[in-house]
């Protein structure tokens, strides 16, 4: 009688060891889910956009999906140029005649890191602590500057004249000259020469990075319309959005007309630019693109828009 206790006993805490195990599984894989990144369609869009009836660009944000449109900067002031953190949570951008700030994605917790009215650019270096811009003077020079706050911003001396710098996991990466080249952080030393083919004169301050560093975008000039006298007695100056692979030799090819700069997204299967009054994303893959509609709210042309990592 006690042997048969004594199995019944071991049987029932089996049984009571399979349903705790099974249960802390059960909450480990919510636990995963939980704090998985977001789908593609629920992640932000912030674009800078002429609010209805102003001349003044401030930002917006909207999901990819199209939905959530809402504005999150204020003021007498354009704001431009956003960029994200790369854990998504912070905003970078460029206030005309202030310097560069950060904010939450709601627009609170406004951070004011540099006091020149020209400091354009800002992007964000991969473990969040440092924001790289460029300030012009006899030429336009890269700057480095702590997203914290508090600190001053340190040139990069070495650093040649730059166009929009983009900070990746591959190093900071600037268009100068035509070229695309990787610097050092710190000092602002040419480490790598890519060959890239960018507009000299139009596609410096558009040029965009791949997350994994292997292509670029960038505004570039374009060939006139057959017949297009817009301009009077000339053609007018066209534009064109353009895409290259900088991993080998390569010629650029055009991906988008009339479009503004673009930026990549996350998995850098996607890019996002501004085109005829609204936004746009398209798939590189296969060139198939979905327009996003803002409202009464313009994108800005000239500044691109901004994708949350995560």
């Amino acid at each position: 009688m006690r042997r048969r206790r004594l199995t019944s006993r071991r049987s029932r805490n089996r049984r009571l060891l399979r349903t705790l195990s099974l249960a802390s599984a059960a909450v480990l894989a919510a636990a995963v889910v939980a704090t998985a990144a977001p789908p593609a369609s629920t992640r932000w869009l912030v674009f800078s956009a002429a609010p209805p009836g102003r001349t003044v660009s401030q930002l917006y944000r909207i999901h990819a999906s199209g939905e959530g449109l809402r504005q999150i900067t204020k003021g007498s002031l354009s704001s431009i140029d956003p960029v994200f953190s790369s854990d998504g949570k912070r905003i970078a951008f460029a206030r005309t005649g202030v310097g560069i700030l950060t904010m939450n994605l709601d627009g609170t917790g406004l951070r004011r890191l540099t006091t020149n009215g020209r400091d354009s650019y800002p992007t964000w270096s991969p473990d969040g602590k440092s924001i790289a811009f460029v300030r012009p003077g006899t030429a336009w020079n890269v700057y480095v500057v702590p997203s914290s706050g508090g600190g001053a911003a340190k040139k990069l001396s070495q650093a040649p004249p730059a166009g929009r710098p983009s900070w990746t996991v591959g190093g900071l990466l600037l268009p100068s000259g035509g070229d695309l080249l990787r610097i050092d952080p710190t000092t602002g030393h040419v480490q790598k020469y890519y060959g890239a083919e960018i507009d000299a004169v139009w596609g410096l301050n558009t040029t965009a990075v791949a997350p994994d560093g292997a292509t670029i975008t960038y505004v570039g000039a374009r060939p006139p319309d057959p017949g297009d006298m817009e301009c009077g007695e000339a053609p007018c100056q066209r534009f064109a959005l353009y895409i290259e692979d900088v991993r080998k030799p390569s010629k650029p090819r055009l991906l988008a007309r009339d479009a503004g700069p673009a930026t990549f997204s996350p998995d850098g299967r996607q890019v996002v630019f501004v085109a005829h009054g609204g936004l746009v994303l398209s798939s590189l893959a296969t060139g198939k693109a979905k327009r996003i509609t803002t409202g009464k709210a313009v994108p800005t042309v000239a500044a691109p828009p901004a994708w949350q990592p995560r």
